[in-house]
Formats: C-alpha cells, structure tokens, sequence
C-alpha cells in the first residue's frame, strides 16, 4: 500500500509503499475511502503536536472507509461496515489499523467525504461550546478563524445554540461564508478598528480562539463580563499574552480544550456528543463545508494551502469512491 510519512521532522512527507498491516486483537482493518486534513498534521510534521509518534509514521488524524479485516475478539463490527475513525494518524494510506472501540458507523445518508471532516471540527466546536462554555440562547458568540475548519463549525453550532454569532475572518469570501453558516456579523480579521467594532457590536460573551497570537489578545480585550474563553488553538503561531489581572477584574474563565484529550479524559462525553452531532446531521441541521478535496497524490500541496490558510471549512484528501 501507499502511505504519506514522516520519516524525519520538520522535512517535507514522503510516500512510502508499504506492506498491508495486519489487525492485532481487538483492531480492524480499514480500507481508507477519504481521511481530513487537520491543523494538527502541521503540527505533526514539525514535532510539535501534544501527541507525536516517532517517525516515521503515516499523516492523518481523521478517517472514513471501510472495515477490510477483523482482529480476534472484536465484536459489533463486521467486514463491509462503514465507519469513520479518529485514529490519532494513519490516514494517508491505502489502508489502516485502527482500536475497534475507536470506530462509529457512518449513517446511510453520509458520504465518506462528509465523515473524513465531521469528528473532530464539529467534536470540538460541540463539545467546547456545549460542555466547557455552557454557551446560552440569546449571548454573543465571538469566533476567530471563523471560515477554517473549526470555526465555521463553531459559527453553525453557536447559531443552532441560539447565540449571537460574530465572525472574524481574514477577507471578504472567508465572511461571506461564515455568514452563510449562521453568523450574524462579520469583521475582517485584518480590519485596523477589529476591537473598536467587537466593542461597538456588544462584546463578547464567549470567545472560541483556533488562532491566537494578536487576533486572540484582541478578543481578550472585547470580552464581557463574565465571558468564557475556549483557547482552540494557534494556528497564528503564536499564544496569545494574557493579562491575568484583566481577568481577575473582569471574572473572566479561560478553558483549555483538546478534543482528543477526550477519548481519556471523558470518553463517555466524547461518544455523547458525537451521537448528537450525528443525529443533527441525519435532520439536516449541519453539513461539514468541505472547501477543497484532493486526491492522495495531491495530498502534500493540499497541506501546504491548509498552512497558507488559502482554504475554507474542511480540506478532504479522498483515496475511492464516496
């Protein structure tokens, strides 16, 4: 098989063939149909994400195909099922080995494509809005990065929340689409009056922060009394600096979150809210923006326009048909 590796960090992937792994017991097999691109695969490229394997390992976080092999003693999969996998990497393959307890069935009415982008940018955005920030109908939600891949899930689940979205995105398009998505104003990111217009609009009553850096000072700033933090993220490259004694005055809450945390921290939560997110998606409530696929060939140009942040919502590398 054909696998996209890290075989020395901060150096470009390189595709490897490979031999077809075998499950162990309690594993299965999966025939990769589509795997999502994440900003954590940068990450893992450089070494510096909070959980990276040694090389050389295979990219890709995020996987949807289907159950090709089954190892002893797993039970209520079968060969054939569909399932979508957070498999911490081992996407960009032909082929993958994933736990069996870290697979969920892909619904009927839901694309490969669609399941490769669903865990873990709805799983964040839902998890942290819900869970950590306790976002209620009527506050002011303000979400930075908002037409990248967790931001624009933040933007519809704040909206079907009954928050008061605003968006902050770097250029007109990326704002029109988080205004397609629910948000009920907008800002450039790259706007000199950012914070004179967050203050001007109300403020923050919840801050969802994938970006960091100034952006997320910037939004320290404008928030409320009150106001809840969700730190995402820096996709900036840089953390923002906080003013402890602003938050002391302001009774300010700051929440670290990682998805993927989850899966030891509370799995019983993780599992939850991905049931509730399906459901949603099986009403027609949400639909992953998928701003760009990619054949697996392509792979490596598609992370690099994820790192140029030329893309919105979810960027899908698809290995078969979906």
């Amino acid at each position: 098989m054909r696998a996209l590796q890290v075989t020395e960090f901060s150096t470009p992937p390189v595709f490897r063939d490979l031999p077809r792994p075998d499950p162990a017991a309690r594993e299965v097999r999966v025939r990769v149909a589509a795997c999502g691109l994440n900003y954590a695969d940068l990450l893992l490229i450089k070494g510096q994400y909070q959980e990276t394997p040694e090389p050389p390992f295979t990219l890709g976080l995020e996987i949807a195909g289907v159950v090709d092999a089954l190892g002893e003693g797993v039970t209520g999969l079968s060969i054939g099922d569909r399932v979508m996998v957070y498999g911490g990497s081992g996407g960009l393959a032909d082929y993958c080995i994933a736990p069996a307890s870290a697979c969920l069935p892909i619904p009927d009415v839901m694309s490969f494509a669609d399941a490769a982008g669903f865990q873990i940018a709805y799983g964040t955005s839902h998890l942290a809005l819900v869970n950590r920030a306790a976002v209620r109908s009527g506050e002011t939600l303000l979400v930075l990065g908002a037409a990248g891949g967790v931001g624009l899930t933040a933007v519809e689940i704040g909206a079907a929340l009954g928050a008061r979205v605003i968006a902050v995105a770097r250029g007109a398009d990326k704002c029109a689409t988080a205004a397609a998505a629910g948000a009920s104003e907008t800002i450039d990111a790259t706007d000199p009056e950012l914070l004179a217009k967050l203050k001007a609009a109300g403020g923050a009553d919840v801050v969802y922060d994938p970006v960091g850096g100034a952006l997320g000072e910037t939004a320290l700033r404008a928030c409320n009394r009150g106001a809840r933090v969700l730190v995402i993220g820096f996709a900036s490259g840089d953390h923002p600096q906080v003013k402890l004694n602003h938050m002391l005055v302001k009774n300010i809450a700051i929440h670290g979150f990682y998805w993927g945390g989850y899966l030891s921290l509370d799995p019983a939560a993780l599992r939850e809210s991905l049931s509730d997110l399906l459901e949603m998606y099986e009403h027609g409530q949400i639909k992953p923006h998928i701003g760009l696929t990619a054949p697996l060939d392509a792979a490596p140009e598609a992370l690099e326009k994820l790192r140029r942040r030329e893309t919105t919502g979810k960027v899908v590398i698809t290995m078969a048909e979906g």
